[in-house]
């Protein structure tokens, strides 16, 4: 039996969260694979169903941020990987939080290889943005980037670190030297103390100290059991930091193979790569968007879709459909299906709009360009579909969409190369359509 990698497929907020949440009722273990407390899952929890309706009623909404989305479910037990970057009191909060709604998430195993995010990352993160004025990146200001930049450049502390506080203190000593030198001299910032946050550290130490464990392992034994792992990723491909659009990227790899470092797993145990992608198309801060759309229909598209993020509330920027985007995601993930989010969304437009394909000087694109130049000024060929416009939120079967719906579904499957297995209708779990 192998793993599951679920992943988005565009810039991020794809609805990854409703997707996890509907194929962990099948999995054992629940992997958040990267990235840190930037990104977001917005998941509608049922109570059980009694069999004797149809319709599962919803109780509340989740709005996870660093806990994996399999917390929710007794079977599952929740793992947060070696890619991941913790903050150690957003993690805390979030965990008290969660207690309060009644769950338990005394399973949580946090691997002590993940990165700290220090209170000298967040800092820099926010004074660094600042700096940056009109060529901001766009950064959640959470500390993430840093946090990574210290990983690449072996100064991080790890997770582990807390429980030996001599070697914490060590590398605490020498990484604050230079962060305190840089903070105060170039951007005219207070020093900070090493034992206000040695002290800090050590209490959340204390509290983690259940959820620590070797994950790699964990996995590994998981699979030879043959029982099932779900590997989640955060953002989405073209925020992915090699293979996005750079540098209005987040700091970590959420592609496929970022699943493999950031779990431990290795290619061979991969079975499946699930993309989730948006009916249409959006993006949080800075960066290239060829389809985005900037008249009545973009108030539209982002009052109909409630296209606000999870961690931030930023509003997000909208835009029609890119294919030329899903076949780079496609290929760099090595897609095997697709779940389809927010169909819903597009049925009050009479007509909608798919990008085929870039032009640029007078050259057309079908695949992602070699230069981010020509992605910055490619203007997107587009191709019409008629609408629907009609309510689809209380279909029930693939069959029963209006058949424009169901053109519409298969034009994406034929422009992106990967079948579309699931096809969502609303935010609720029974709102998925499976198709055969």
């Amino acid at each position: 039996m192998g793993a599951i990698v679920v992943l988005g497929t565009q810039w991020g907020d794809e609805g990854k969260g409703k997707a996890t949440d509907l194929l962990a009722d099948d999995v054992d273990y629940v992997v958040r694979y990267q990235g840190g407390n930037n990104a977001g899952h917005t998941i509608i929890v049922h109570e059980p169903s009694t069999g004797s309706e149809d319709v599962e009623p919803e109780v509340r909404t989740l709005k996870l941020h660093l806990v994996p989305s399999g917390v929710m479910y007794p079977a599952v037990t929740p793992v947060i990987g070696d890619g991941v970057v913790v903050d150690p009191g957003v993690l805390l909060d979030e965990l008290d939080a969660l207690v309060e709604q009644g769950l338990d998430v005394s399973k949580l195993k946090i691997s002590g290889n993940a990165h700290l995010i220090m209170p000298y990352h967040r800092e820099l993160d926010r004074v660094t943005e600042r700096y940056l004025g009109r060529q901001k990146l766009g950064t959640t200001k959470r500390g993430i980037g840093p946090c990574y930049a210290d990983k690449a450049s072996r100064v991080g502390l790890r997770v582990q670190d807390l429980y030996d506080m001599k070697i914490f203190r060590q590398k605490l000593d020498t990484v604050l030297k230079e962060k305190n030198a840089i903070l105060s001299r170039v951007y005219n910032r207070l020093p900070m103390t090493a034992q206000e946050i040695e002290t800090e550290y050590a209490v959340y130490a204390e509290r983690l100290r259940p959820y620590i464990a070797d994950t790699m392992p964990l996995l590994h034994d998981a699979l030879d059991r043959g029982e099932n792992v779900l590997l989640e990723g955060a953002q989405g491909t073209l925020l992915d930091l090699d293979h996005g659009t750079y540098p209005f990227v987040t700091s970590s790899n959420p592609v496929a193979g970022g699943a493999l470092t950031g779990s431990g797993l290795g290619p061979g145990d991969i079975d499946r790569v699930i993309g989730i992608t948006k009916a249409y198309v959006t993006r949080v801060g800075s960066g290239p968007f060829p389809t985005e759309l900037h008249d009545e229909l973009a108030e539209r598209l982002t009052a109909v879709g409630q296209e606000y993020g999870t961690t931030t509330g930023r509003r997000r920027r909208v835009g029609w459909f890119d294919s030329v985007m899903i076949r780079y995601a496609a290929r760099v993930n090595g897609l095997t299906e697709h779940f389809l989010t927010k169909l819903d969304v597009l049925s009050e437009f009479e007509t909608l709009k798919i990008c085929r394909a870039y032009r640029y000087e007078g050259e057309e694109y079908e695949q992602f360009p070699p230069h981010q130049s020509i992605l910055h000024h490619a203007e997107p060929i587009y191709e019409e579909l008629p609408g629907w416009m009609e309510d689809i939120t209380q279909v029930t079967r693939y069959s029963d969409l209006p058949s424009t719906a169901q053109a519409f579904v298969s034009r994406l499957e034929e422009l992106s190369g990967v079948p579309v297995r699931w096809v969502s209708v609303g935010p609720a779990r029974r709102q998925t359509l499976e198709r055969e």
